[in-house]
């Protein structure tokens, strides 16, 4: 069985020369502050919440347009590492501690050391960044829901409000879940953050709008936009303090004479 996930990272992966805009609008849409870069290049910031832990950074790559991955925290790393590759997962890169790995259909997420986090950042203007959607192509869909199921045992996974949908939802208090789309045509899997923004999508856009970004399309329960950098996320009716689906509403009682 795999390791236990303590917590969960999500990671925007932007281009080189925009990693400032891109910078400069996540820790906007997200009220936080920035850390001090890291990497041999200075490739990774987190982004910093008040009064509670990150789980959100950003990291800028030299290759693509970029898009999202996971961080997974857990206290063995090798452990959760070989369970991983036991279901079909490859090592991408190897470090001292951390390793990246890649899904059966590509997709990358890093296994690293837990650092203690429990606090989840709270809902900031109507909305809360918490999900990671992988966007799979067909072929590969029920191969990516059956690793992502297995790999991560203690949460739940289910299918969708959709039937391109899977959702894998980690246990309370952890602060990214998962969602697996189903494309229609083939191509190479890739990923992107979503919002929960709950019933007023519209206020959340018109905010990210006034940021920088850029409307991309509507849908009946969602609303795709692109980022400052070309970096394509979703604000979607989710329910904000629960990531679920929106909670139900009780009708105005119709008066009586």
């Amino acid at each position: 069985m795999s390791e236990p996930v303590r917590w969960a990272h999500l990671y925007l992966d932007r281009p080189v020369r925009s990693f400032a805009r891109a910078c400069d609008f996540w820790t906007a849409v997200t009220e936080t502050t920035l850390s001090e870069t890291r990497g041999e290049a200075g490739e990774f910031v987190t982004l910093l919440p008040k009064d509670a832990h990150a789980c959100a950074k950003v990291q800028a790559v030299a290759d693509g347009a970029g898009g999202a991955h996971l961080d997974l925290a857990v206290d063995d790393v090798p452990g959760f590492v070989a369970a991983a590759l036991e279901r079909g997962a490859e090592t991408a890169a190897a470090h001292d501690g951390w390793a990246v790995l890649r899904s059966p259909a590509g997709q990358l997420f890093c296994a690293v050391p837990w650092q203690g986090e429990s606090v989840r950042p709270p809902v900031v203007a109507g909305s809360r960044l918490d999900q990671l959607c992988m966007d799979v192509p067909p072929s590969a869909y029920e191969g990516e829901v059956a690793f992502w199921s297995g790999l991560l045992p203690d949460w739940s996974a289910r299918p969708g409000s959709r039937p391109e949908f899977h959702v894998v939802e980690p246990p309370p208090g952890l602060p990214v879940r998962v969602l697996l789309q189903r494309l229609d045509t083939e191509g190479a899997v890739g990923a992107h953050p979503d919002l929960a923004c709950g019933p007023d999508i519209d206020a959340v856009r018109a905010r990210h709008e006034e940021l920088g970004a850029v409307l991309v399309a509507r849908r009946p329960h969602w609303t795709v936009m692109r980022d400052p950098t070309g970096g394509l996320y979703c604000l979607t009716a989710r329910d904000a303090e629960t990531g679920g689906l929106p909670r139900a509403t009780t009708p105005t009682p119709t008066p009586t004479r």
